[in-house]
């Protein structure tokens, strides 16, 4: 099937950035910012699932989340995607196998907080995620540590790379990553819906 992307020139590296963005909020674009310096990228592309399997209760509709993204984007190298709901899938190995399919001319990093990297290895197929994309961690706070000592860095201790040699990731051979540490804004999406500011129902 022919699938609506952001546009990408031929050899561009392009971080994804993937999550249920319910609602997104400015600890996205801040990471996304991060992740466009620390890695060295062209582009990230913000991957918005219709729904997240490791949650049991569903999120706003992929409209609305999709609509709040693109206005709170004002950087013209990150873009919104609605690609899982293009392609049907539910998982984030079986989305990376189609796109990959679909752009091998480009170099993807696949991007996460540090508070995932903890929760990795409970995602479907995630050693195939690490031995097929690269994959950059941005330190939240109080979650360096619980990373650094996840079952995903102790299966591939050999494949993590330097914070000096971030800008690099893209072109490493997988499994590679990286987790560098830097200013995070300290704001989530559950915090959010907690204050009543995002409404599942509206």
């Amino acid at each position: 099937m022919a699938l609506c992307l952001p546009f990408a020139v031929a050899g561009q590296r392009i971080g994804l950035l993937g999550g249920s963005f319910d609602p997104p909020h400015g600890g996205h674009v801040h990471i996304s910012h991060q992740a466009l310096k620390r890695f060295g990228l062209d582009q990230v592309w913000w991957v918005v699932s219709p729904g997240n399997p490791l949650k049991t209760d569903g999120p706003a509709t992929l409209e609305r989340r999709l609509a709040a993204c693109r206005g709170l984007i004002r950087d013209r190298r990150i873009h919104v995607s609605d690609l899982e709901s293009q392609l049907g899938t539910r998982y984030t190995a079986d989305t990376l196998a189609q796109l990959f399919e679909a752009r091998r001319d480009l170099r993807f990093v696949w991007l996460m907080g540090a508070d995932n990297l903890v929760q990795f290895h409970l995602w479907e197929n995630w050693h195939w995620i690490a031995e097929t994309v690269p994959i950059g961690i941005l330190a939240r706070p109080e979650t360096v540590v619980r990373g650094g000592l996840s079952r995903m860095a102790a299966r591939y201790p050999r494949a993590r790379l330097a914070p000096a040699d971030s800008a690099a990731l893209a072109t490493r051979q997988p499994p590679a990553w990286c987790l560098v540490t830097g200013p995070m804004v300290d704001l989530s999406s559950t915090e959010f819906r907690n204050r009543g500011e995002w409404p599942r129902s509206s």
